[in-house]
């Protein structure tokens, strides 16, 4: 193994003076907190990065670093690409360590059974090395070893997807490095004008990709690439990225979006733009409120609704609790009398912090649900139930929808319809009669989710409740 490679970004990616890049890292990462706030979260298994200047992708990636420093890993495992091509396989660079203007980052001579070593001179690509300042600030004590992922077949994927897998163990983390859709003449790619609702187009472009990306299935993503002819540079370790995620452990893992940017919105010029996302995946325990938390979105949620029907006032009361609580997820609340639903109303967006979420869907809940009569009218004590859902994943086979455990979301033709898990143990439901549920609450078909164009999602919840629970005066 040869010695110390140093990395010509600093200088052209950013600062060579170790003053001035740690300066704007603080920047970026000050920005990160300013708008995603806390990582909720107490764990997760890995990220995607994106890997421009920090200048430009600097404070998207930072919600990721930001998370890293939260989990404090005693191993980061950054996963990059040689932009100039050529690799096949997989290889880590031989050498001993990288030398950034912050300082010397050893790299883990433990890791890389199994993989070719190659000369870092032939491998050195800002797709790992923007990754290295980002990482000495966050996790500066993690050992850091450094994968570079190529051109893979199905068969040499799963390979080293095992090979990676098989070196996690609890303190090691997982980075992909890449960036989302290149749009602009000087990338070939101009599938829409460069007007004003190019960052909109960009949005639902980037999070097609996203949502396939949450699958954990390489196949539906790489397909998806190809579909929508996103050009997004870093498929490769993304792919492998979301085969070893689904190696690891028995429990399933979700993905979560961090924050996403365009360099379009930044600079105000969407003639060239490059989309940056950091995505989180975590397995389903990071997703779980802790007690004290429960029971401060159930007293929020009676407070609101006693207030309503003791004034006609509609006003939210917001949680009050942990970090966890100002997090976006996605939130049901259900009313229930002497066992009889009365109401049950969310928003699968999942667009706000829960801790306010919860307060509004309870006034929604008791008003504005048209199938129902208004929960407020009615008299005696209401029994309040709220699900914290996971976030979504995308599946490619009914054959994958766990009765009992998933709930689901299906879209098609414009048309969607989402059943809570517990709606299949009320009913006593098999997976297919869920499924036809779920299609006829989508106004669709019985077998609506066997469209080639359907597009079916599960997710679990996190179920908690409390008989005629009282509000606050």
């Amino acid at each position: 193994m040869s010695g110390v490679h140093i990395s010509p970004y600093a200088g052209t990616w950013y600062p060579d003076e170790p003053p001035d890049l740690a300066l704007l890292l603080d920047e970026r990462f000050e920005e990160s907190g300013r708008r995603t706030g806390e990582f909720p979260f107490s764990e997760a298994l890995g990220f995607v990065v994106p890997h421009a200047g920090p200048a430009y992708s600097g404070t998207v990636a930072a919600a990721a670093y930001r998370a890293i420093g939260r989990i404090n890993p005693e191993r980061v495992v950054v996963i990059g690409f040689p932009h100039h091509g050529g690799l096949r396989g997989a290889a880590v660079p031989d050498v001993a360590a990288i030398e950034t203007p912050l300082g010397r980052v050893e790299l883990d001579t433990g890791f890389g059974g199994g993989f070719a070593r190659i000369q870092e001179d032939r491998l050195c690509d800002h797709s790992v090395e923007i990754q290295l300042p980002f990482l000495q600030k966050a996790a500066p004590r993690a050992r850091v070893a450094v994968l570079y992922a190529g051109r893979m077949g199905r068969q040499e994927r799963t390979r080293v997807a095992g090979l990676l897998a098989a070196e996690w163990r609890p303190g090691t983390v997982f980075v992909a490095s890449s960036d989302f859709t290149h749009f602009g003449r000087s990338f070939g790619f101009t599938p829409f004008p460069a007007d004003d609702a190019a960052g909109r187009h960009l949005h639902d472009l980037d999070f097609e990709c996203i949502e396939a990306a949450g699958s954990l299935d390489p196949l539906l993503f790489a397909d998806t690439l190809e579909q929508t002819g996103a050009t997004v540079c870093g498929s490769d370790p993304i792919g492998l990225l979301l085969e070893t995620m689904g190696r690891i452990g028995s429990e399933e893992v979700y993905q979560t979006t961090l924050d996403y940017q365009t360099s379009g919105e930044i600079t105000r010029d969407y003639t060239h733009s490059v989309s940056y996302a950091a995505l989180a995946y975590c397995r389903r325990e990071a997703f779980h409120l802790a007690p004290d938390d429960c029971d401060a979105l159930l007293e929020s949620a009676a407070e609101t609704i006693a207030v309503l029907r003791r004034t006609g006032e509609r006003q939210p009361f917001p949680a009050r609790g942990s970090a966890a609580l100002e997090a976006c997820r996605v939130v049901f609340v259900s009313l229930h009398q002497d066992s009889v639903l009365l109401v049950c109303i969310g928003n699968y967006n999942g667009r706000g912090p829960v801790a306010t979420q919860v307060a509004e869907m309870a006034l929604s809940a008791a008003l504005d649900d048209p199938r129902f009569r208004p929960a407020a009218r009615v008299s005696g004590p209401i029994d309040i139930e709220i699900s914290v859902l996971t976030p979504l994943k995308r599946i490619t086979s009914p054959a994958q929808f766990k009765v009992g455990t998933h709930g689901g979301l299906l879209r098609l033709h414009g048309h969607a319809g989402l059943l809570l898990p517990q709606v299949a143990e009320n009913y006593d439901w098999s997976a297919e009669q869920f499924l036809e549920a779920l299609a006829r609450k989508s106004g669709l078909g019985p077998h609506a989710w066997d469209d080639p164009k359907a597009r079916l999602s599960v997710f679990e919840a996190q179920v908690f409740s409390r008989p005629g629970l009282p509000g606050r005066s």
